[in-house]
């Protein structure tokens, strides 16, 4: 999870790392072909084959670990926004 938010943290639209916990020094750029890497990471992280969901799921702040998540991927794959009207009649 930190590898992934250090990837995230060099996209454009991504949180800059965190000062307390991230590198004390600057990052090189990082092969853009990590991004997708990141965002694999954090999906097997959350699936339910993990030992660490399974873990956090019987945390009282499982949510909050699970909110943290949601962005850090979000920023490289984002979810598709629902579409308002149909193209056309079935």
């Amino acid at each position: 999870m930190a590898a992934a938010a250090l990837v995230v943290a060099q996209h454009p639209d991504g949180d800059p790392a965190c000062s307390n916990y991230g590198p004390s020094e600057p990052l090189p750029d990082l092969p853009a072909d990590l991004r997708m890497l990141a965002v694999d990471a954090l999906d097997q992280v959350v699936s339910h084959r993990s030992e660490l969901a399974e873990l956090w799921a019987e945390a009282a702040n499982w949510s909050k670990w699970h909110q943290d998540i949601t962005p850090l991927r979000d920023v490289r794959d984002p979810p598709i926004p629902p579409q308002e009207e149909a193209l056309f009649e079935i």
